[in-house]
Formats: C-alpha cells, sequence, structure tokens
C-alpha cells in the first residue's frame, strides 16, 4: 500500500465533486425565477404542466440518487425540487 492513499479515492472524489458543481448550477440557474416569481407574485406566464413534469423528473433523480447512495445527485435534486415546489406554491398561491 503507497502511503499516499488510493488513487481510486482521488477519482472518485473528482468525479463527486464534477456532479456537486454541475448540480449546484443547474440548481442555481432556476433561482432567477424563483425570486422573480417570490417579487412579483406573477405567476401567470409560467406553464403548471411544464412545472409540474420538470418537478416529477427531479424527483425520480432524486429516488435515482438516493438509491445509488450519490450525494451530487440527491443534494442537486433535492434543492431543485424545493425550489420548483416554492414556485408551484406561489402558482397555486397567486393564480
Amino acid at each position: 500500500m503507497r502511503s499516499g492513499g488510493n488513487t481510486g479515492d482521488g477519482l472518485r472524489d473528482a468525479v463527486t465533486a464534477l456532479g456537486l458543481a454541475a448540480g449546484s448550477l443547474k440548481t442555481l440557474s432556476f433561482a432567477p425565477q424563483v425570486i422573480r416569481t417570490w417579487r412579483t407574485r406573477s405567476t401567470a406566464d409560467l406553464s403548471l404542466a411544464t412545472l409540474a413534469v420538470f418537478l416529477a423528473g427531479v424527483l425520480l433523480w432524486l429516488a435515482y440518487g438516493v438509491v445509488k447512495e450519490d450525494v451530487a445527485v440527491v443534494a442537486a435534486n433535492a434543492a431543485t425540487a424545493a425550489l420548483v415546489g416554492l414556485i408551484l406554491f406561489l402558482k397555486k398561491k397567486n393564480g
């Protein structure tokens, strides 16, 4: 055993970091819509069907991440689900 540790662990860490970065950007890309919706209280231009299908896909990815024990997939999709859920709540509340 080398004293530097297992290089496979370094690769796994890099892949996890890549997944966390990708998931963070995907989630953050939705944040401006949440902020705008929160500030304007206007959801008329947002498609309920699109949001519902998107949320279903995010929840399926979340379930996949849980089953695969993939922290990057779980974290990104849990955060995205919360943001989409907030927009759906505002759409229902404000019409």
